[in-house]
């Protein structure tokens, strides 16, 4: 094989790594076997060259069955459900026995029929028909002069040439993909589990008092200037499996994250996504939250950001696996209770916008101002509006989940003033705070107020049996033993299996029959 087949062969490689962004996946010792590969590519993701003299056609089979094969392989391990190889032979001539059939229709790998082998020969005078048919393949148009003759010198330039290309775009995407070594992703992670065990001898963290203690998100209490609970919930987990959950996904996530930003970018979205987080739970839910969730769906956020400015090779390594995840993470958070979506939601915008406000490493920084502008905007309206008196007069729930915390620890005068202080912010109250209001005033021996309370809570609840046991109560320590037995019967009605509730109707009817004795 003369000079001018070497010229083609690492020619056309150049024009494929250079012009179509092909990057080379395997190349053989001998140098005369290139495999290339851009998955973007429907028609050809997968390019296989080989220089060499073809003699005969049943070797040229072989040959194709062999490239079948290791196309199947490469299937395989980049987990594609198809695979279409462009097979280009570069020889001197064509075999010289009949040929044409071994190549006019694509070959199909035997083996679940998954890999297709379609081959080109570029040999003697087919060059310019090969060409044609190549370009079609790569959606392009590829064209070069081709002379008789080319020294050693300058097919050895080339070659190096087009490999150096290779080695540098290769380069360039790993520089991407590790500009950092990860930190503070074990740094977040050692922190969350020291809380943790910290919470559980310490009264548990499962327990409402103790995650309130150590920092939870309670809507009251950031109204009431708590405002660091707008940050602490990410560092708190309720419950082991919580725990491990989160810190599996912070692992995964955190540390290609840090990688790809940097330690001090990736602190700065970590916790920018789990502040955005934790407000977009402020504002959209009354429930107690903490958990780093918010914070791992804003690496979410960072990678997709990521996607963004490096679309090919963002699809071509994490893209497909990453969406694929975080929809069945959207998908099982919203179909399952007791998951705080505002708050995954709010840290996979906030990922976002902090990915865009530090920008990724070597990366121009033009928009960086604009994410700067349009963040701050957001965090100022969204806290505008959290604390503004008709969101507050709308978070019953928040106020009711404290004040259960008060009784539950015998502060009875703040629970009432906090109870009392949603009955006059609040436009419709539920019949759980006015019940808890009725249980605080009987503690407080405010009999007549915690009688009208119970009253209203059965006005919305007409089968609220507690509330007709109270009330009951009320009624025997006013000696309306009348009223009593009524509210005692109802409650017994309601709910026959608790002992308590006809144990007080037969008291009522005891006093009853004594008092009709006595008369």
């Amino acid at each position: 094989m003369n000079n001018r087949e070497g010229y083609i062969f690492w020619r056309l490689a150049y024009s494929f790594i250079s012009d179509y962004g092909y990057r080379v996946i395997q190349l053989f010792e001998n140098q005369k076997e290139l495999w290339l590969e851009k998955l973007e590519n429907k028609k050809a993701p997968v390019i296989r060259m080989l220089l060499h003299d073809l003699d005969w056609s049943n070797a040229m089979q072989r040959d194709i069955e062999f490239a079948a094969a290791n196309g199947e392989r490469i299937r395989k391990q980049i987990r594609k459900n198809e695979l279409n190889v462009m097979n280009i032979y570069v020889s001197k001539f064509p075999p010289v026995d009949e040929y044409e059939h071994r190549i006019a229709k694509p070959f199909v790998f035997p083996q679940g029929n998954k890999t297709k082998v379609t081959s080109i020969l570029l040999a003697n005078e087919q060059f310019v028909s090969g060409l044609s048919k190549i370009s079609e393949q790569v959606n392009g148009n590829i064209q070069f002069s081709i002379h008789d003759e080319y020294s050693e010198q300058e097919v050895d330039e080339l070659k190096k040439s087009s490999l150096s290309l290779a080695g540098n775009k290769l380069k360039a995407e790993q520089e991407l993909l590790f500009n950092g070594k990860p930190f503070f992703t074990y740094a977040f992670i050692i922190i969350q589990l020291a809380v943790f065990f910290w919470m559980e001898i310490n009264g548990g963290s499962t327990n409402t008092s103790t995650l309130i203690k150590y920092g939870a998100k309670v809507n009251t209490l950031i109204y009431q200037g708590e405002w660091w609970r707008l940050i602490t919930p990410v560092f708190l987990h309720i419950g082991f499996l919580h725990l491990l959950m989160n810190t599996m996904a912070l692992y995964f996530l955190g540390t290609t994250v840090e990688r790809i930003y940097g330690r001090m970018r990736f602190l700065f979205v970590y916790l920018f996504a789990g502040f955005i987080g934790v407000i977009a739970s402020f504002l959209f839910s009354s429930n107690l939250s903490a958990g780093a969730s918010g914070a791992i769906f804003g690496c979410f956020g960072a990678l997709l950001y990521f996607g963004v400015m490096y679309p090919k090779l963002f699809f071509r390594t994490m893209g497909v696996n990453l969406i694929v995840v975080l929809g069945i993470n959207l998908v099982f958070g919203f179909s399952a209770s007791g998951i705080d979506n505002a708050g995954h939601l709010g840290g996979l915008a906030g990922g976002f916008l902090a990915a865009g406000m530090t920008h990724l490493p070597r990366k121009k920084k033009l928009w960086q101002l604009v994410f700067l502008i349009a963040s701050i905007a957001i965090v100022w309206f969204s806290l505008s509006y959290g604390f503004s008196a008709s969101a507050q007069s709308k978070d019953e729930y928040s106020n009711l989940l404290l004040a259960e915390d008060y009784v539950k620890q015998g502060k009875y005068d703040q629970a009432y003033k906090l109870l009392k202080e949603s009955e006059q912010q609040a436009a419709n109250l539920s019949e759980r705070t006015y019940f808890l209001l009725s249980f605080v005033e009987i503690k407080k021996d405010m009999l007549p107020e915690a009688k009208i309370h119970l009253q209203k809570a059965i006005q919305l609840d007409p089968e609220f049996d507690e509330a007709y046991f109270n009330l009951a109560l009320i009624n025997l320590e006013q000696n309306e033993l009348q009223q009593a037995k009524m509210n005692a019967d109802k409650a017994a009605n309601l709910e026959p299996t608790k002992e308590q509730y006809t144990d007080l109707v037969n008291k009522i009817n005891e006093y009853l029959e004594g008092s009709g004795k006595k008369n």
